[in-house]
């Protein structure tokens, strides 16, 4: 099957089928194809690199907790934890990546 569109429920029970028949799967074994989900990825600047509360660098934990409170990321589910980078070696600036 080649396909440069979303395959289809139908398409989806092919798949499961020949993947059942072709690995000598009994109808007991669960079978389960999925599709491809796209990976998007944000960058943030400005976000400051020390916790003002203890003037420790901020943390994945933090970035990632501020980001679930904040109405713009209802319904996002983070991939992976922020990454944290410091701009500049004297800045007191981050750069914050993140994985959607």
């Amino acid at each position: 099957m080649s396909t440069n569109s979303v395959a289809s429920v139908a398409e989806l029970e092919v798949i499961k089928q020949w993947l059942k028949k072709t690995a000598g799967l009994g109808e007991g074994t669960e079978v389960e194809p999925r599709l491809l989900q796209s990976k998007s990825f944000l960058k943030v600047l400005g976000i400051l690199y020390w916790d003002s509360k203890t003037s420790l660098p901020v943390t994945s934990a933090q970035v990632a907790e501020a980001l679930s409170s904040s109405p713009l990321f209802e319904g996002i589910t983070l991939a992976s934890m922020p990454c944290i980078i410091k701009a500049l070696p004297s800045s007191n600036m981050s750069v914050v990546w993140i994985d959607i």
